[in-house]
């Protein structure tokens, strides 16, 4: 190997590496945690108002299932923002 490919290889792992990084902190901040918790919430108000007082369990159970699904498939924006500013700090 050349000492340019080397140099190209390293500046490849050290942007990858950066790159893991910010998932891994991203996993593990609140900003994530606290929105979860938030859409999960707003999904099983809008849910409980609709079926109001419906006993049957298979259908209560499924709530926070799909209210976790929605919140983690609109995180992809929050995480973005949250992304711009880790970066900016």
């Amino acid at each position: 190997m050349e000492l340019k490919e080397v140099e190209q290889e390293i500046v490849q792992i050290k942007s990858r590496n950066k790159k893991v990084e910010l998932d891994k902190k991203w996993e593990t901040s609140w900003t994530r945690k606290i929105c979860i918790m938030i859409l999960t919430y707003i999904v099983v108000v809008i849910y409980s108002y609709l079926i109001r007082n419906n006993n049957n369990i298979f259908l209560s159970s499924i709530v926070p299932v799909i209210g976790f699904t929605l919140s983690t498939l609109s995180l992809k924006y929050i995480r973005r923002v949250w992304e711009n500013k880790e970066k900016n700090s």
